[in-house]
């Protein structure tokens, strides 16, 4: 029961909340679809932590979206040996996630340490902080713990249950016998969907493309002041 309930109905309740709320959101607050930035308050060390944060992140979706959603047999296929694509995935996966939890702890700090900035959050910023510090600590830890080639493979267990929920066939048993440090990174990943569409993070889905459609701005050069006076006279 325990495992049906943490395994089916909370990943489905973390999507449809997911879906809602986004929906919800682009309904009732558009204005507030936005990243919110504090450049303006703090610029040196936001720079520095959103490049880490951003690239990092970039690199370990396409690394999970490899190893969860791609079946094995695949890899199989190409002629990918398990070793191989062991060694591929920590080569890649760790310095990523490295990357992307400095880059998010130089943010939070930046949240705590500088005033303007700690005055400027709400409660949503530092959820979402939270959730991302969990999920990323997480999923480094089950990294480190996991170096042996021989280890534990999340493409046989955590793969097969994940894509099962997409395809309305989840099969809990997948999960028991998956070690703790994965299951905590899973779950807190589906509490950070849940909280995703209230946050900041909706601009992750923002795209820019009504300015391609935007008339130029025009700007008129500054003139030196003889020529504008000279303009005046005549």
């Amino acid at each position: 029961m325990v495992s049906q309930f943490l395994w089916v109905i909370v990943p489905y309740l973390a999507l449809v909340l997911f879906v809602a709320g986004h929906i919800w959101r682009y309904q009732r607050d558009q204005l507030g679809w936005t990243s919110k930035s504090s450049e303006l308050l703090e610029k040196k060390q936001l720079r520095l932590g959103s490049l880490l944060f951003h690239w990092g992140i970039l690199f370990v979706f396409v690394g999970r979206v490899m190893g969860i959603l791609i079946p094995e047999p695949f890899y199989e296929a190409l002629g990918v040996t398990e070793e191989t694509y062991h060694v591929i995935a920590l080569a890649g996966g760790i310095p990523a996630g490295l990357a992307a939890f400095v880059g998010l702890v130089i943010l939070f700090r930046r949240r705590l340490a500088v005033k303007r900035v700690r005055a400027t959050s709400s409660i949503g910023d530092w959820i979402a902080l939270g959730f991302l510090l969990v999920v990323i600590a997480s999923g480094l830890s089950s990294t480190f713990l996991n170096v042996d080639s021989h280890g534990f493979d999340y493409r046989t267990t955590i793969g097969p249950w994940f894509r099962g929920l997409l395809t309305f066939r989840s099969n809990p048993s997948y999960m028991e016998t998956v070690p703790l440090w994965f299951k905590i990174h899973i779950l807190a990943a589906f509490g950070l969907f849940a909280v995703w569409p209230f946050t900041r993070l909706v601009h992750v889905f923002s795209f820019p493309l009504r300015y391609l459609q935007r008339s130029y701005v025009v700007y008129r050069k500054r003139m030196p002041k003889s020529v504008d006076s000279l303009d005046r006279a005549q």
